[in-house]
């Protein structure tokens, strides 16, 4: 090998790693904020078409990204503040109410009727060590107070980065479109097909489930607020969040509450709510999905469902769209070799 050859090689291993080490550090400084760019990105995909609607009437770029924003400020993160104090006040509520002396009489003597449920009671409260118990839980909240204090100061940070970035997307979205397709190592066709299956994911999982989840949180909330039930704000948000995860995640909310109502003796109102529970809140997924995502999301229901479990696990919250996104990459590119594949055969027989 002649000697310019090799240093040219061994210039190109340095740049190789020299590359490799910055990047590393780069996404070491994008992680603390990787929440927010995430949520940015979200937003982005979700508000496309008005934006694109409000470009046509606004034709200066960032005067329409300033307004586009202001728009997002007062429908999601303004309620979204108010829904969080208003959460906080009936969780509080709620614990009260389901501490009430009545409610638990209630309970008590609906458990003495029935011996094998007693026994099974008595078998777990006797296995609980409640001495220890209190002090692991004190000895936890101890330990995690300035977390818990620093939490409100993350959140108004990583909102701020948010809206911050996402003026930017709005503003500069054909930029950012050319800098990520000229980062992809794909044929022209194959970046355009990527990026759109990509988008159609993001849009069916933010706008498709957040939506449908936010109905099944509406009708859940209504019938918990009929029924009387504590904290009907608290519990429709509780079951909107579950019914992110697809086929029983709204029964994991209004499931137990129909027992609590039964066993506190409201064996009625128990029965009321798991029939609109279980005709109206969890199958109305069935109807509105293909309304609202129609084909966008080509995967199969069990897909769905272990990607957003799986991504939740993995990373958090935002593996619910982290998830989807995963597989529809993983199957979107293996969907180019199959059809490099099969179109190399042909091109070397010609």
């Amino acid at each position: 090998m002649p000697e310019t050859q090799r240093e040219t090689n061994w210039q190109q291993i340095t740049l190789f790693l020299f590359t490799f080490g910055v990047l590393v550090l780069c996404a070491l400084i994008l992680q603390p904020f990787f929440a927010a760019l995430l949520g940015a990105a979200v937003l982005a995909v979700v508000t496309q078409r008005p934006y694109d609607w409000l470009a046509t009437k606004i034709r200066n770029p960032s005067l329409c990204a300033a307004v586009a924003l202001l728009a997002v400020v007062l429908a999601v993160i303004i309620p979204a503040f108010f829904l969080a104090q208003d959460l906080t006040q009936q969780a509080i509520a709620a614990v009260a109410a389901f501490r009430d002396d009545a409610n638990q009489q209630k309970v008590n003597d609906f458990i003495g009727r029935h011996p094998a449920i007693a026994e099974k009671v008595r078998t777990f409260t006797d296995s609980i060590d409640l001495n220890n118990a209190a002090r692991t839980t004190a000895a936890y909240v101890g330990s995690h107070l300035a977390s818990i204090l620093g939490g409100s100061a993350r959140v108004i940070t990583q909102s701020v980065v948010m809206l911050f970035i996402l003026f930017f997307l709005f503003r500069d979205r054909a930029l950012a479109l050319r800098f990520l397709r000229s980062l992809l190592p794909l044929r022209d066709d194959e970046r355009t097909e990527l990026l759109h299956r990509l988008d159609d994911t993001v849009y069916a999982t933010a706008l498709g489930r957040l939506a449908i989840a936010a109905i099944q949180g509406v009708l859940a909330g209504l019938a918990f607020w009929l029924l009387g039930v504590p904290g009907p704000i608290l519990w429709a948000f509780t079951t909107a969040i579950m019914a992110m995860v697809p086929a029983f995640g709204a029964f994991l909310v209004w499931g137990p509450i129909a027992v609590y109502l039964g066993l506190s003796g409201h064996w009625g109102k128990a029965a009321i709510l798991a029939l609109w529970g279980g005709v109206i809140v969890s199958l109305i997924d069935n109807f509105l999905y293909p309304i609202l995502v129609g084909t966008r999301l080509r995967a199969h229901t069990v897909t769905i469902l272990i990607s957003i479990l799986g991504g939740i696990t993995l990373f958090g919250i935002a593996g619910i769209i982290l998830g989807p996104v995963t597989f529809t990459l993983a199957a979107t590119l293996i969907d180019f070799w199959r059809t490099r594949s099969s179109d190399s055969p042909r091109s070397i027989g010609a």
